[in-house]
């Protein structure tokens, strides 16, 4: 089943899911990782560019996955009507913040007026590049939005775990294509 339904989500908005969780993570790690790198370390400008290929398909894949949620059904919210304004909330900030992550990532690489090559098979032109500060300012932004990201993410996947051993509800096993509980 590619689109979702009433009850379970669709295989399209799954591996949207998976896909951008996984790397948010990665992207959060290896740029985690790359603050350590000094100017000769053999991973300087290698580790950069794969963060930033990867950022740009994360943002591919956002921008498709916004369209998706929005001409597509999706499964009733469970839980307590706190549960449902709150995870309403939730998906909006980690929206928020994912937008805000990838435009500053954008920001902070196009600075000096380059473009952002993406695997070497194409690459997106610097638009904004003479902001006073502007690589500074936008380092700031993308760290602490990034820390953020990664830290209502994982207060969704524990809201989630929640969801399916305290509530003992279908909202954690929807996202994995089934509509009910063994």
């Amino acid at each position: 089943m590619l689109q979702n339904s009433q009850q379970r989500y669709g295989l399209v908005s799954i591996i949207i899911h998976w896909l951008s969780a996984v790397i948010v993570f990665g992207l959060f790690a290896l740029g985690w990782w790359m603050l350590t790198l000094t100017y000769y370390d053999q991973w300087y400008r290698l580790g950069p560019w794969w963060h930033k290929s990867f950022g740009i398909c994360l943002l591919i894949i956002t921008i498709l996955r916004v369209l998706w949620v929005i001409t597509s059904t999706k499964p009733a919210p469970q839980g307590t009507k706190l549960e449902v304004v709150g995870a309403k909330i939730g998906h909006g900030l980690l929206y928020l913040l994912l937008f805000t992550v990838m435009i500053s990532g954008y920001l902070i690489s196009t600075a000096d007026g380059s473009s952002i090559s993406v695997f070497d098979l194409f690459s997106i032109p610097a638009t904004l590049s003479d902001i006073p500060g502007q690589e500074d300012i936008a380092g700031e932004v993308h760290w602490y939005s990034a820390l953020a990201l990664v830290i209502l993410a994982g207060g969704h996947a524990l809201a989630a775990l929640k969801h399916h051993f305290i509530n003992r509800d279908t909202t954690l096993i929807r996202m994995f294509g089934k509509s009910k509980r063994k």
